[in-house]
Parts: structure tokens; C-alpha cells; sequence
């Protein structure tokens, strides 16, 4: 049985380089299509990176770049004056008393507001370029929270808080990065800091702490993500990866970042005391983890002040099991020395837990009859005199700044 044998197929492009006499096509298209891979590939390559530059270069054109060089735009100055929205805090002195008070320039600041559809927030005559932005900041601490005629503090808070807020949105809309973006945020989150301890304890109506720890999370990723694609120098750093640790006693996550840091910022003292007190705080050793406490600075401890009321009920709970006996006593004042407290806070704090303070002023422990507080019931603001005695003649300026 005859097969016929099928024609080999030739491509299109065998066809259009064949020569028109029809030998030897095959070896000069092979050796023309080599050439191209080898001569022709490379600007192919160089065109399409060319490309990619212009696109890269187009994306950074089109990041606004803010041109206002006050501390609040004139249009929206214009406008809350109109509104009548002017904190007291941003009046034109002499003007407090008018129907409608004026706004000082120099004093009013650009307020936060929420994204709305059809609102344009990327004009730049309404947005701070970096330089002023650290200015206003330096202004909100200096003139504001460092202010002793400002009363009250809790006002003070709000104010700065929303104004703080308003700066990162400018931030965050310029995609702005380097130095002042680091004096920035550190600012920011040393303010949050101070104020975690200050603002505890007030009414949920004039201080609500989960927004301020939820803002306070992302200044400080933000602020160590700076660190570690920054090119430097940052002479904070130190201080601030310490203060990330205590303020998040416990985290994997910040206990991971800290020791993926590089050895010589690791083993610098304040970290390496962040580590013994988080390393105290995991395995639930009170005792070792407030005596390393009383080395820390003041803002440091206001970072820590926060778990402190796990750690008096930890001791509690462990004194609990250990000394649990009808004949053992344990001296008050002992264990107010332990948690750095004075004797009647000590005391509340051990009766809140269902220890028994006897006549002679000895805690009589027992396991059965230790019981958890009722909610609400103690706080962290038993602990601030802790915190406190540390600030001695340290101005909030100061603490802030750094």
C-alpha cells in the first residue's frame, strides 16, 4: 500500500525569507535568525526598560507635591471662618468675643478630614510640602502640648491628636519619605506615648485609648519601616526600637523585629534592656521584670505603664500559690516595695484580688480565695505615681522632642 508522504509545512516567515531561486534558504534564514537573537535582542530589551523608566517617571509626576507654606491653607482658613469652625486655640487675638471670630494665620492649623467621593484632596495649593509639615508638628508641641497656660490638657490632647492626624494625611498623600519624615513620626509617636499615660484613666468622651493605640501602631510601623529602607544617619533609632518592645510587651512580631535587627543596634543598652523586660514579661516573672523596670526613663515608662496591671496581678496569683497557708503572713510593705507602690495602693491592690490584709497590716495569701477585679474596677492610673516620680524636671517639650 502506497502512502503518499505529506508536504512539509514551511512558516510564514521561511517563506518570506526564502531566496527566489529556492537552494541553500534554510542555513541563511537559520544563521539571519541567530543574528537577530544576538544584535536585535538587546535593544528590544533597552527599549522595553526605556519603557518601563518613562512609566516609572510618569508615576512620579503624578505624586502631588504640596505648595502651601502655612500651616493651614488660606482657602480652608477662609472657609472656617465662614463656617464658624475655628478652635480657640486658632483665633486672631481681640477677635475671641465677635459673632464671628477671625482666624490667625499663624496660629490655625489645617484640620483632619475623611475622604469623600468627589472631593479633590491632591490640590497642591492645600497641601504642606515636608518642611512645613515638621514645622507645624514642632509648633503643636512647642506652643500647644508644652503649653502651660492651655488647660485643660485633655482639650490640649484632642486638638493636637486631630491636627497630628491631618499632617500624616499630607504625608501619606505625597508619598513623603527621608528625614523630615523621621523627625515627623518620631515626634508623633512620642506624643502618642506620653499621652497613653497622661490621658489614662479620663472619661471614654474626652479620650478614647484604642484610637490612640491604633494611630500610635501605625506612626511606629511606619516610623520602623523608615529605618530599615532609610539610607540615615537616624540617632534615634536606639530609642525608638526600645520603645516599640515595651509598648508591645509580649508580641511575637515586635520580638521577631528586634531580632532581626543588625547585632551592634541589638546590643545597645536601651534594647538590650527592652529584651530582659520583655523576656521577664514571657515567662511571667513580675518580680525580675520591676526591678529591671526602675531602670527605665520616664517616657520609657510610660510606654510600660500600660501592662503594669498584668504584672500586679501576676505577682498576686503567683504569691497566691506560693505562700498559700493559714500560718504564712507576708509583710505589706514588702510587697509594696516589690511593686513600687505606695503601702495604701498596695493594699487596695491586694484586696481587689481577694488577699486579706489582716490588723497588722500582713497579707494572709491562699489560693482558693484569689479572684480576678471586677472590670473596671482598677486600672493602670493606680501605677502612675510609679511613672511620675521619673519626669522630675522634664519639661513635656522635652519629652517629646527628645
Amino acid at each position: 500500500m502506497n502512502r503518499r508522504r505529506a508536504p512539509r509545512r514551511i512558516s510564514l516567515s521561511q517563506r518570506r525569507d526564502a531566496p527566489a531561486g529556492g537552494g541553500g534558504g534554510g542555513g541563511e534564514w537559520r544563521q539571519r535568525t541567530e543574528e537577530q537573537w544576538r544584535g536585535q535582542g538587546k535593544p528590544q530589551v533597552r527599549q522595553g526598560e526605556e519603557e518601563d523608566e518613562r512609566r516609572e517617571h510618569h508615576g512620579k509626576e503624578t505624586v502631588p507635591r504640596g505648595t502651601c507654606q502655612t500651616m493651614c491653607p488660606a482657602r480652608e482658613l477662609r472657609d472656617r471662618e465662614l463656617q464658624n469652625r475655628l478652635h480657640r486655640f486658632e483665633l486672631l487675638a481681640g477677635t475671641e468675643r465677635d459673632r464671628r471670630p477671625r482666624g490667625d494665620p499663624l496660629r490655625a492649623i489645617k484640620e483632619y478630614s475623611r475622604p469623600a467621593a468627589g472631593k479633590d484632596s491632591t490640590n497642591p495649593t492645600d497641601l504642606r510640602p515636608p518642611a512645613v509639615l515638621l514645622k507645624t508638628v514642632c509648633y503643636l508641641i512647642d506652643d500647644i502640648a508644652a503649653s502651660p497656660h492651655l488647660r485643660p490638657w485633655t482639650e490640649v490632647y484632642n486638638f493636637a491628636f486631630d491636627r497630628m492626624r491631618g499632617v500624616k494625611q499630607d504625608m501619606i498623600i505625597q508619598r513623603v519619605s527621608g528625614l523630615n519624615c523621621v523627625a515627623i513620626l518620631e515626634r508623633t509617636v512620642r506624643f502618642l506615648i506620653y499621652a497613653s499615660f497622661r490621658m489614662c484613666g479620663e472619661p471614654l468622651r474626652l479620650y478614647d485609648p484604642r484610637i490612640n493605640d491604633t494611630h500610635l501602631q501605625e506612626n511606629l510601623s511606619w516610623l520602623l519601616d523608615c529605618y530599615a529602607t532609610g539610607t540615615g544617619p537616624h540617632p534615634n533609632q536606639e530609642e525608638m526600637q526600645a520603645l516599640g518592645l515595651l509598648y508591645n510587651l509580649g508580641s511575637a512580631r515586635a520580638t521577631q523585629h528586634i531580632m532581626e535587627l543588625p547585632k551592634r543596634l541589638r546590643s545597645s543598652p536601651a534594647i538590650t534592656l527592652a529584651l530582659n523586660i520583655n523576656r521577664a514579661f514571657l515567662e511571667r516573672n513580675p518580680v525580675r521584670l520591676l526591678r529591671l523596670a526602675r531602670r527605665l526613663n520616664f517616657l520609657q515608662s510610660c510606654a510600660l505603664h500600660r501592662h503594669l496591671v498584668t504584672c500586679g496581678r501576676d505577682l498576686l496569683l503567683i504569691y497566691s500559690h506560693g505562700f498559700s497557708s493559714r500560718n504564712c503572713r507576708f509583710p505589706l510593705d514588702g510587697l509594696a516595695q516589690l511593686l513600687s507602690l505606695d503601702t495604701p495602693l498596695a493594699a487596695r491592690l491586694c484586696q481587689a484580688h481577694g488577699v486579706v490584709v489582716n490588723q497588722d497590716n500582713q497579707l494572709v495569701f491562699s489560693k482558693a480565695a484569689f479572684t480576678e477585679p471586677e472590670q473596671g474596677k482598677l486600672h493602670c492610673k493606680l501605677y502612675h505615681n510609679i511613672v511620675a516620680t521619673k519626669q522630675r524636671n522634664l519639661s513635656v517639650g522635652n519629652i517629646i522632642h527628645g
